[in-house]
């Protein structure tokens, strides 16, 4: 019997996966690929050939197995394409670049007030507004010839389809583009006379056209898409004004706090704190680091579960990870991360220790942000056995669950063919861990990030 499926092309900024999943969300196939980044003139840029074969080619083999009937592109954020009718007029630039500081200097005094974009001054490449002035600036030919400037998720929706489309996750994504109390494009766009180069505004969930592209697709329509830390946020949304507050844990390359009501007042520009967009155009209190890349670090090259015996003997020895580990983003960047105490020795330890920084770091940071009700944690710390456990006895006053779908993006994907359907929440309510000497450990760890306090 065929079956009618949705594809959803999920490109993070580590892995890109393609699944496919049929009309009640179940998986009925997946594929995994590397993210890669070409570090090769004319400057760092993402391997989209290569991406392109490989979705076409996936693409092909899923039709085999179902009617498809939907793809929709979801990807990470602060990275953008210049087209013309032909395809890029230059290759799509890594937010990871290191871009000259005197050219960053001369945008400080024409990108917008935070209090207008609540879009924070980032490092390299990762406010979106800064590498269109770069390369405005650097290959005035090229950007002279494009027709459309288009966000990644609409990127690919567009080289699928053929039709370029705006949309607000993504232009809301600390770009310094848009101003997410008023939903408008900020005074940037309307300075560099960019107004025109952006298409018009989608919903994430809007149908923008056929598949144009090899292999022939006849039922299948391309959606416009969605910015990937959203695409985790749409189950939770609630047009309610009376819904109770709540928070989602974000996590993959980045962690991301995203505290729905929590005051956008609080927002500190100098620790990464910003607010990003929702499906339906509201701007969300949110924070981060880039908690996965971290874990990595300090897991090490070949990580190994810990068990409980190696986080309490890492907390009684006072073995503590400060920030950060990372080049990018996060309210301590720039800072070198350093262990105090007595070195991890096994990989299991290095494990322990990772999980427990991690844990610490998102505690900060949901302090930072206020955030209330039920802390619900998505994407991959849902594989770590105490992640949860840990962050639910640092903060013993709310509730940490666990989704049980173990990829939030791919589910907001699937939604976003299925507007309207909200898949029933499966999440467990995990049990604080009891290590003693927790409550001292977070204390001496909050002494050393901030000895002032």
């Amino acid at each position: 019997m065929i079956i009618d499926a949705t594809v959803v092309l999920d490109i993070g900024k580590t892995n890109a996966k393609l699944t496919l999943l049929d009309a009640a969300g179940a998986i009925l196939a997946e594929q995994r690929c590397p993210n890669t980044i070409l570090d090769t003139a004319p400057y760092p840029h993402h391997d989209t050939e290569r991406l392109w074969d490989w979705l076409q080619t996936t693409v092909a083999a899923f039709s085999q197995l179902a009617r498809i009937t939907a793809i929709v592109p979801v990807t990470h954020g602060a990275t953008a394409a210049l087209v013309d009718d032909a395809g890029l007029v230059l290759p799509i630039l890594d937010y990871e670049s290191t871009l000259p500081q005197a050219l960053a200097a001369e945008y400080d005094t024409l990108r917008p007030a935070f209090a207008d974009t609540l879009s924070p001054q980032l490092p390299c490449g990762l406010n979106l507004g800064l590498q269109l002035y770069w390369l405005a600036k650097t290959y005035p030919q090229e950007f002279a010839r494009a027709r459309h400037i288009l966000t990644y998720p609409q990127y690919w929706a567009w080289r699928l389809s053929g039709v370029a489309a705006s949309e607000v996750t993504s232009l809301g994504c600390h770009t310094d583009l848009w101003q997410p109390q008023h939903g408008t494009f900020s005074s940037l766009v309307h300075r560099m006379e960019w107004t025109q180069l952006f298409p018009p505004l989608q919903a994430a969930w809007a149908p923008l056209g056929p598949v144009r592209a090899t292999p022939a697709l006849p039922d299948c329509q391309v959606l416009c898409g969605i910015h990937d830390s959203n695409a985790s946020l749409l189950r939770y949304l609630d047009t309610d004004a009376d819904a109770q507050p709540r928070t989602v844990l974000s996590t993959g390359t980045w962690a991301i706090a995203a505290a729905f009501g929590a005051r956008l007042d609080r927002l500190d520009e100098t620790a990464d704190m910003l607010a990003n967009v929702n499906a339906l155009g509201q701007p969300v209190a949110c924070m981060r680091f880039m908690g996965g890349r971290e874990f990595s670090v300090l897991a090490g090259a070949a990580p190994q579960v810990c068990d409980s015996a190696d986080l309490e003997r890492l907390v009684r020895q006072g073995t503590l990870a400060l920030p950060c580990f990372a080049e990018s983003g996060g309210p301590f960047v720039g800072q070198a991360g350093r262990i105090v105490g007595p070195a991890p020795q096994t990989a299991q330890e290095h494990y322990a220790l990772a999980t427990l920084y991690c844990a610490l770091m998102s505690d900060y940071c949901l302090d930072a942000l206020d955030a209330q009700g039920t802390i619900t944690v998505e994407g991959s710390f849902t594989d770590n056995p105490h992640f949860a456990c840990v962050l639910a006895a640092l903060r013993p006053a709310q509730d940490v669950a666990v989704s049980t779908d173990a990829s939030g993006t791919t589910c907001g994907g699937w939604m976003l063919h299925r507007w309207g359907e909200v898949p029933a929440m499966q999440s467990t309510v995990m049990a604080a861990i009891k290590v003693d000497g927790l409550a001292a450990y977070r204390a001496q760890w909050r002494a050393h990030i901030n000895p002032t306090a």
